[in-house]
């Protein structure tokens, strides 16, 4: 008789053992993923320079394009050898920032330099060097891949 309840314990304890382990895993997995980072708001500002060199002559920017996320915009023919789109927010959802520039340098050390600020740090550059037209691009990417 001990024999017989010594087996129905161990076998209600294991069922409870089963249960538990069963209710624990269960939690486990509908747990909220808290880890993961919500987009946040970003300060950004593009800039563009024309250098013109040593030698005569002076630069003209020609084209320059933005692109936030899937909003574009293009401006022709800029007055002056610098331009800068003031800063402004971006949220980390927009994924993508491209900046492309062209200009007609005069000189062969005259520099096209294009510039992303992220946050009121440079994020990345691009320097063209040349004489005749020049182009620069930059793209950033807020995903990880």
């Amino acid at each position: 008789m001990k024999q017989i309840y010594k087996s129905k314990s161990l076998l209600k304890l294991s069922f409870l053992f089963a249960v538990l382990f069963s209710v624990v895993s269960v939690m486990n997995s509908c747990k909220d993923d808290d880890d993961e980072d919500e987009f946040i708001d970003h300060l950004v500002q593009f800039e563009v320079k024309a250098v013109k060199g040593t030698g005569p002559g002076t630069p003209a920017i020609k084209t320059i394009v933005t692109q936030v996320g899937t909003s574009q915009n293009t401006i022709f023919d800029p007055a002056g050898v610098t331009w800068s789109s003031g800063e402004f927010f971006v949220n980390s959802s927009q994924s993508q920032l491209n900046l492309d520039a062209n200009a007609v340098l005069p000189n062969a050390d005259s520099q096209l330099i294009v510039t992303l600020y992220i946050d009121g740090e440079v994020a990345k550059s691009d320097t063209a060097t040349g004489s005749g037209t020049q182009d620069a691009s930059i793209d950033h990417s807020f995903l990880e891949l």
